[in-house]
């Protein structure tokens, strides 16, 4: 959850876990450094008593050095954050499989916190006007999941996001001096698998393409049904969760049916205010509409290095995930992504591995087969401030696909994609 500086916990979490992140922030001359103490008022880590910048996605925990961009905001005794940006992006892949196209991605979040006896509720909100990119979504070579139409798989277009994608509340309470248990309840929602959504990484959240590993690492994050409970010890967490396994159908601006089929766990470790650590495992029931016999089972494992510096911030990603798919073939997909920020500059990078058997569909003779195909991205945004709160960025993004010999004639050799953009952002 890309956000804010924190503040002091509310009195009932001052005693768990003071603040392991550095108390004052970075800031640069121009206007895009972070939210002060000040901003923050009384806001707290939302499953125990840490600093807020931990918190992520869904209940999950990147470094607590982490940089977070948004505004605070107070109203009587609740406070709160919003974050949010919207992308204008021309996308040109090349090759026979590319495409080009304009098209416009956006997300909104909302959180708000409270006091509620011994512990604190805190309400998260996210929004997104990707639907109206229509169902296909926008090309993206390599890219592979679920449907636009419920006949056809996406096979090299990256699908839209839902206009709901988080409606949840947390519950925490401390039951120690550096000890809490939680409860997360989501509508849809974020269960406890994999590291934290690629919007909402610090290192990959500039990049308006989504990664190809989407579907090996965080998929998951809009889950129309989740219920989390775990517990926080200091810099561990342990967490449980049950959720709905399948995957959003082609009708964005909707909710999908509420079930409760799949089943989660993940282990959370900060040891440092600079390192976040995570292990997760997750069976996922008919995760995809158009092969509803086939159930996966998902490992993933994440580190990520964050480093404030003068001026700005460095944090890097690296994640595996493997998929099971039950029955089908066991696949292992990599990630390893990069950005640096200084003042209104950020350059960002990702690079890719993963064996996917889902890129060609019947009557093709290469149906159900396993090939590993990798990417390299490098981009550039830079940032003006137009207001308080808003911030105008022009940035570019380039990438090179790399496919296996028995494929390169269907993809034209080893294809590129280009995407210049402009977009709004919350700061």
């Amino acid at each position: 959850m890309p956000g804010m500086t924190p503040a002091p916990s509310p009195p009932a979490l001052t005693a768990p876990n003071p603040p392991a992140a550095p108390t004052t922030p970075v800031t640069s001359d121009d206007g895009m450094g972070d939210m002060d103490m000040g901003d923050m008022g009384m806001m707290s880590g939302q499953l125990g008593g840490y600093v807020m910048t931990r918190d992520a996605s869904g209940t999950s925990w990147e470094p607590d050095s982490t940089p977070m961009q948004g505004f605070a905001w107070k109203s009587g005794e609740w406070t709160g954050m919003a974050h949010g940006y919207i992308n204008e992006v021309y996308d040109q892949q090349n090759g026979p499989r590319g495409g080009q196209e304009d098209f416009s991605e956006s997300m909104l979040m909302i959180m708000a916190q409270h006091a509620a006896g011994p512990g604190t509720l805190t309400l998260r909100s996210m929004f997104s006007l990707d639907p109206a990119m229509g169902p296909a979504g926008y090309p993206l070579l390599l890219q592979t999941g679920e449907t636009a139409n419920g006949v056809t798989p996406l096979i090299d277009r990256q699908h839209p996001h839902n206009l709901f994608m988080e409606l949840a509340g947390v519950y925490s309470q401390p039951i120690a001096a550096k000890s809490a248990v939680f409860l997360y309840l989501g509508y849809p929602g974020e269960p406890a698998l994999g590291p934290v959504t690629f919007m909402h990484r610090f290192s990959g959240m500039d990049d308006p393409a989504a990664p190809i590993t989407h579907h090996w690492l965080d998929s998951t994050h809009i889950t129309f049904g989740v219920i989390t409970t775990g517990v926080t010890d200091g810099p561990w967490k342990l967490e449980g969760s049950v959720f709905n396994g399948r995957e959003p159908d082609q009708y964005r601006w909707g909710f999908d049916p509420l079930r409760l089929d799949s089943y989660s766990g993940r282990l959370s470790f900060n040891p440092t205010s600079d390192l976040a650590l995570q292990v997760s495992y997750g069976y996922l029931h008919s995760p995809e509409q158009l092969t509803p016999n086939v159930s996966q089972h998902r490992l993933t494992a994440s580190a990520t290095y964050n480093r404030r510096v003068a001026g700005g911030n460095w944090q890097t990603t690296f994640a595996w995930g493997r998929n099971y798919d039950d029955p089908g073939n066991r696949l292992d997909g990599l990630l390893l992504e990069s950005e640096f920020n200084l003042g209104r500059n950020t350059l960002f990078g990702r690079v890719e591995d993963v064996q996917k058997d889902d890129l060609f569909i019947a009557p093709s003779p290469l149906v159900g087969q396993v090939f590993r195909v990798s990417e390299a991205t490098l981009g550039y945004v830079y940032d003006i401030p137009i207001a308080k709160h808003v911030a105008f960025g022009l940035g570019v993004q380039g990438t090179v696909n790399f496919v296996p010999a028995p494929i390169q004639p269907v993809y034209g050799g080893d294809p590129t994609g280009f995407m210049p953009f402009v977009r709004l952002k919350l700061r």
